[in-house]
């Protein structure tokens, strides 16, 4: 049980131990920090080329006043990652 926690948290058994045993019932451990981090700062990623996107096919807007066919396939991947990050903040907030 402990290897196959330790595999789906990425970590050592040892670190596993320590880190569970240093960390309140409610509070997550620094892998779990760590990973939660990560999570945001790929999403912030994201959220940063995706609103190059719509500044470029805004741009063409502008320029040509026709919309671009992948306006709403950029718009929808931007809401889906709000959505994420949503999730995100919301999962670390009750945790």
């Amino acid at each position: 049980m402990l290897l196959r926690l330790a595999e789906a948290q990425h970590v050592t058994i040892p670190r596993l131990l320590v880190e569970s045993a240093l960390a309140s019932e409610t509070s997550e451990t620094p892998t779990e920090r760590k990973r939660a981090m990560a999570e945001l700062f790929g999403m912030h990623r994201l959220l940063a080329a995706l609103s190059n996107n719509v500044n470029q096919i805004a741009r063409a807007t502008n320029a040509t006043g026709e919309l671009r066919a992948e306006l709403r396939a950029t718009l929808a991947k931007v809401r889906e990652t709000a959505g994420r990050i949503d999730e995100a903040i919301d999962e670390m907030s009750t945790s």
